[in-house]
Parts: structure tokens; sequence; C-alpha cells
């Protein structure tokens, strides 16, 4: 099992991307307890990264750190290009944050939470009106800005609670466990709205509990495990690091099974289904390989499919879970 980071593949030759958020040696300690312990962290600008990790591995202290709501033990640490221990007012102004638990004021409307919001911000009386007005519509809030906040479904509240970290433009979000609670529909919603910040240049730091979430948005993922990052990479890089991947093939004609049964002694058959698994890693050079064999041996599979772990199994693995949830990791 992997216990050390896996490292970072870089394109290009002059070193890696600018970063929006960096750490370097990331230590934080609550009594006896170590909840980070040294992780190193360097985050693209204008990408999604997700933290993964069990209840209590750290996700939310990295986040509360990096976003300046408490402090570090040790670490050099920059947001934004702004050292969060010795300029946190700039990394303030250049990042938003959204909690695990809504900043949205029941008591008052929607609009009256975004236009607090501006006031918070300091933006001028008609730019805050302006930017509270355009979020509220981006978001499908329109026709609710009116009504006490209170009345919002769940999903509407986490909606509100986003647009109201957008005011001011922030280049960098924290999001952390976005979507806890919200149905399957207003959870996907929610991930519209990522990848649109996304394709306005917004740089995302996500914490999830959603496997799923972080495979369908995330540029780079790391597994948080015992204070420790157990491996980072993409999705794809993840998932095969855990073995279990194999090439499945099937056949129609029994004669053709049984002459690829022959040749390919090592695979495991399945005489019902008239197919072959191939252990394989499916990166691309091995595939190829194994066409190129098949060719070479005159056999031809009318169906081939790839299965590669996925980030359940991964999850699983790097943090020394047993049970295996198809959905959530908690």
């Amino acid at each position: 099992m992997p216990s050390s980071v896996m490292p970072m593949s870089r394109k290009g030759e002059d070193g890696p991307p600018p970063a929006a958020i960096s750490a370097v040696g990331l230590r934080k300690s609550f009594g006896d307890k170590t909840v980070l312990d040294g992780i190193d962290l360097h985050i693209p600008t204008g990408s999604v990264f997700a933290l993964l990790g069990p209840n209590g591995a750290g996700k939310t202290t990295a986040v509360k750190i990096l976003s300046t709501l408490i402090t570090a033990d040790a670490g050099e640490l920059r947001v934004g290009g702004h050292d969060v221990a010795t300029d946190p007012q700039a990394v303030r102004a250049a990042i938003g944050v959204t909690g695990q638990f809504s900043a949205v004021d029941g008591l008052i409307t929607g609009e009256e939470n975004m236009l607090l919001m501006a006031d918070l911000q300091h933006l001028p009386r008609q730019e805050g009106r302006r930017m509270a007005a355009e979020l509220l519509e981006r978001f499908d809030l329109t026709d609710a800005a009116k009504k006490p906040a209170s009345t919002y479904s769940g999903g509407m509240k986490r909606r509100l609670d986003l647009a109201m970290t957008l005011v001011g433009d922030p280049r960098i979000i924290f999001l952390d466990e976005p979507t806890t609670g919200l149905d399957p529909r207003s959870r996907h919603n929610m991930w519209q709205i990522i990848r649109e910040l996304l394709a306005d240049g917004v740089t995302v730091f996500l914490t999830t509990q959603y496997l799923e979430e972080a495979d369908e948005l995330a540029d780079r993922i790391a597994v948080l495990n015992n204070g420790k990052i157990a491996a980072e990479g993409s999705a794809e890089e993840l998932k095969r690091l855990i073995p279990g991947g194999h090439v499945r093939l099937r056949f129609t004609d029994p004669a053709v099974y049984h002459t690829a049964v022959a040749a390919l002694r090592e695979a495991n058959r399945d005489d019902d289904a008239l197919a072959l698994r191939i252990p394989s890693d499916a990166t691309q050079r091995e595939l190829r390989s194994l066409l190129d064999w098949l060719d070479a041996a005159g056999i031809e599979a009318d169906e081939l499919s790839v299965h590669t772990p996925d980030l359940d199994d991964v999850f699983f693995a790097l943090t020394g879970g047993t049970d295996k949830h198809k959905e959530t990791a908690r």
C-alpha cells in the first residue's frame, strides 16, 4: 500500500505552473493530537483541487488555516501569492469561503443576505446592488430574492451561500463539503455551478465526502490520512495505484472463444459468458501491446472493455477502510 506522497506529474519543462495555493510542511496539532503532519500542496491557478479523507482527517482544519481562520503551527503557506502568516488581510481579500454550515441568515431575505455581504466587502452601494442582482440571477434565485431565506430549500440555501461567497469576485474559493445533505438533483446543480466557476478561471479548493463528486470535478485529488497526504494525482492516476484493473474480452463464437482461452492461459475465464478477463493497469501502452498481440494471434473479440478500480477502492485502500460504500465515504 502506498505510504508516501505520489509525485505530481508536470507538463512542459519550465517547472510547475504558478500556484494559487501552496503549502510546504503544514503542521497543526490540537493538544497531543497531530491533525496535519507536515503536508505539502501545490494547487495551480484555475484548477479544482479536491481533498478527501475520513471524518477527523483534518480536511476542515486545512481549509481554516489556508483561509486565515486559524493559525498553523508550522509551514510556509501562500494563497493568491500572499503569505498567510504575515499578510492575512491580503489573503482574505483574494478568497471566498463556503463552510460546511450555511452562513445564510434565515431571518432576512435572500437579497438582504447578498446586500449584507456586499456591505461587509465595503462595496459602493450601487455596485453592491448590481452584483447582488447579477448573482441572484446567475444562481436562479431572483424569484425568491424577496422571500425570507428560512423558506428556502436546502439546495437554494447552498446556492445562496455560494452566491454570497462570490460577492467581491474572489479568484480563489474554498468549498468545505458544499453539497453534504443535498439531494442528487441539487448536488448536480451545484456541480454545474462549480464547473462554470472553473471556466471563469477561478481556483477551487474542495473538500467532500462524495467520491463521485471529486471524480467529476477535480483536476487533482489528494487523500489525507493520519495527518499526511497518502496519495495525490488525477482521478485516473489514483485509480491505477490500486490492483484490480483488467481488460474484458467477450466472444459470440464459441470456437473463437476456445482459441482465445488456449492462447491466453493467464486470463480468468467465464465460460457461460464466453468472456476472458486479463489483468491490466489499462495504460495506453499496455492496451496497444495487447491489441497488437491479439491481431498477431488472429484473435478477434466481439467486445472489449476496460475496467479500472474506482475512487471508492482507492479511498478505502489508502485509509484502511473495510466497508465499501458506492456513493459516500464519511
